[in-house]
């Protein structure tokens, strides 16, 4: 599996470490009940109703939601020896944020019947996938966080599309799946408390097999352990306590993940050390933040929720994580050779194209009306297309930006699984989208544009420096870079909380809609497209040397350094203007190239047109089957491209070194 090499810190210890936090944890607490507002003259003493009925059980609420939640990422961490396992990196909070937002949707007898019940069962879904897609290469560390997280993606796509088609009525989810700690009563202190204490004496029952599972499963059988059972009953514990927590509070991110490497640091080494210290660290940790967030507070409210707060600080954590990280699983590998070879590869790029143009005219001519299927011809053709015609053109000419863009980002860092979407760049756009709706709230499309594309240059910068500074080879790169994304999407999750008129509009843009498309944007979309496609034919020879290395490239007369700062440029571009219209989830950028690989299209400008073509194909077939699949409803197109390209980069990392 994998071990954290973490340094022994000299002269820090577990206790001294703890009592550290709690002072501070008091001190800020302190702050919190010196700025309640004084309301004399009231006909009952407000004062009192909220320092018991508010800030106290808030206050206990945050203590046991992190105690459960460190407990929980410590006990997974355990049985799976995965020392970057958590509720949100395995993708049991998003599977029980997603349960219950359908529960609420479809179902809400179901939430007066038992919303932990509800919650605790999509966790186990969701996990239960993340285990059975990773056990092809024995749980390896990065296999299963990819998983997990891959999932969460899909999740947060999903409940977003949910919430786009029943409106107001579960768009407070937003609000409450960002982890917000406001409480009224003590009641959920007292749920989360009693499973936590339940829990807990469960984890003493199993200390001895728990400490058997730092031994390997071959040693830990034959000690008489069995080894399957024993671990699927510490993970039902471990996502009871995180279901637990989603169920009264919302999702709580990386808590589980940073108190017991935190443990780690202060000098607990034993099984048993990190098991009781990681629950004291996670409630300070939880307790401290939750604090700040209070400090932080304006006349209306919280700035952003508790649980977008945690979430900001668990990217920097996964990422200072990384180095540490001991894979003893074979890594990837660039993809072999393909067998394929064209003589004349200028007409398989041709055929490509016709292929497109194909799908386009199907896609303006088939569809479905309340009498069936049905091939609009003459009139009724001329009044479809005003509605069918933008959305076609957004779908190919998005779906081209995409693809192009992850040809080149795969070209930059040799990373067979890079994307806009993996790597986080698409969710940097969104960022920089977000930040323009803030600060411009009525800014028109150029702007937005832009601030997308800036958005998408930042993070695309960020995930190029990690590589330089560290040298990640594929797999930790591609975890960097869903960390960034994490990191966005916490973001992102604290705008939705804040609410405003630009909320809706990031909403859609996250579900990756492209039925509110109009004829102006489409053209503007097509002609970005064809702006930012037409300089690859430029760069043909960069592309073919840049994946020789920096030596040879310089060498061969290539300024290497200046080629990489252009290509970084166009693709941030191409990545910001597609996903502005698309939504940061499609993982086109990934499809594409790697189908145009299989092909044996992989060379230098031609690789690039090649993957913007099937990028193209692909984002066409996902438009009409979002128009068609629920017909007379619509499904988001980013979407449905996702819930495809989710199991195909799971898929894809699970071949692992036998890439082709």
């Amino acid at each position: 599996m994998a071990e954290l090499a973490l340094p022994r810190s000299a002269g820090l210890r577990p206790l001294p470490f703890g009592l550290a936090l709690a002072a501070l944890g008091l001190g800020l607490f302190a702050l919190v009940l010196l700025r309640r507002p004084d309301m004399p003259g009231a006909a009952f003493d407000l004062d009192e109703l909220l320092l018991w009925h508010s800030l106290l059980p808030r206050a206990a609420t945050a203590l046991l939601a992190g105690a459960a939640l460190g407990l929980s990422g410590a006990l997974l961490q355990r049985v799976l020896r995965n020392p970057i396992a958590d509720p949100s990196t395995l993708g049991i909070a998003a599977g029980a944020q997603l349960a219950l937002t359908l529960a609420l949707a479809f179902a809400p007898a179901l939430l007066a019947f038992s919303r932990e019940g509800t919650a605790f069962a999509g966790g186990v879904a969701a996990v239960a996938l993340v285990l059975a897609l990773s056990a092809r290469r024995g749980f390896e560390p990065v296999t299963l966080v990819v998983a997990g997280m891959t999932l969460s993606l899909m999740a947060g796509a999903l409940s977003a599309a949910l919430i786009l088609a029943r409106g107001d009525y579960v768009f407070a989810l937003f609000i409450w799946g960002a982890g917000s700690l406001h409480q009224q009563n003590w009641e959920p202190a007292l749920v989360i408390g009693t499973r936590l204490a339940l829990a807990a004496g469960a984890t003493f029952l199993l200390r001895r097999p728990l400490g058997l599972m730092a031994l390997d499963d071959a040693g830990a059988r034959s000690l008489g352990m069995a080894v399957q059972g024993m671990r699927l009953a510490v993970i039902a514990v471990a996502v009871a306590l995180a279901a637990s927590v989603v169920s009264e509070v919302g999702v709580i991110g990386f808590v589980g993940l940073a108190a017991p490497a935190l443990a780690r640091v202060a000098g607990a080494r034993r099984p048993g050390a990190v098991l009781l210290a990681a629950p004291l660290i996670g409630a300070l940790l939880l307790w401290i933040t939750d604090s700040l967030v209070q400090l932080t507070a304006g006349s209306g409210g919280d700035l952003i929720p508790t649980g977008a707060a945690v979430g900001l600080l668990g990217g920097p954590l996964l990422l200072w994580l990384l180095p540490r990280l001991r894979a003893a699983a074979p890594p990837l590998s660039a993809p072999a050779t393909p067998r394929r070879r064209w003589r004349h590869p200028r007409r398989a790029l041709a055929g490509l194209a016709v292929a497109a143009l194909l799908v386009g005219l199907f896609a303006l001519v088939a569809g479905r009306d309340l009498e069936g299927w049905t091939i609009a011809t003459g009139p009724l053709l001329t009044e479809l297309l005003a509605f069918r015609a933008p959305r076609v053109v957004a779908a190919a000419a998005a779906g081209g930006l995409l693809g192009a863009a992850g040809a080149i980002m795969q070209k930059l860092t040799g990373n067979p699984l890079a994307g806009p979407e993996v790597l986080g760049v698409s969710a940097g756009a969104g960022v920089g989208l977000a930040a323009a709706l803030m600060l411009v709230p009525d800014a028109g499309p150029g702007l937005l544009l832009a601030a997308s594309a800036g958005g998408a240059l930042g993070a695309l910068l960020l995930v190029l420096a990690i590589a330089a500074a560290t040298g990640f080879g594929a797999e930790k790169l591609l975890l960097a870079g869903i960390a960034i994304g994490c990191m966005g999407l916490a973001i992102l999750s604290a705008v939705f909380a804040a609410g405003g008129p630009g909320s809706f509009l990031l909403l859609a843009w996250l579900a990756g809609t492209t039925d509110r498309v109009d004829l102006m944007q489409a053209g503007i979309l097509a002609a970005c497209a064809l702006l930012l496609l037409l300089p690859v034919a430029l760069v043909g020879r960069w592309l073919a040397l840049l994946p020789l290395g920096a030596g040879v490239a310089g060498s061969l007369g290539l300024r290497v350094a200046a080629s990489q700062l252009l290509l970084t440029l166009l693709a941030a571009a191409m990545t910001g203007v597609a996903a502005f219209f698309v939504g940061p989830l499609s993982l086109v950028g990934l499809i594409g190239p790697h189908l145009a690989r299989q092909l044996g299209l992989n060379r230098g400008a031609l690789f690039v047109f090649a993957s913007a073509l099937i990028g193209a194909l692909v984002l066409l077939l996902a438009d009409w089957l979002a128009r068609m699949v629920a017909f007379p409803y619509q499904l988001p197109t980013g979407l449905l491209a996702a819930l495809v390209g989710g199991p195909y980069l799971i898929w894809l990392l699970q071949r692992g070194d036998r890439h082709g």
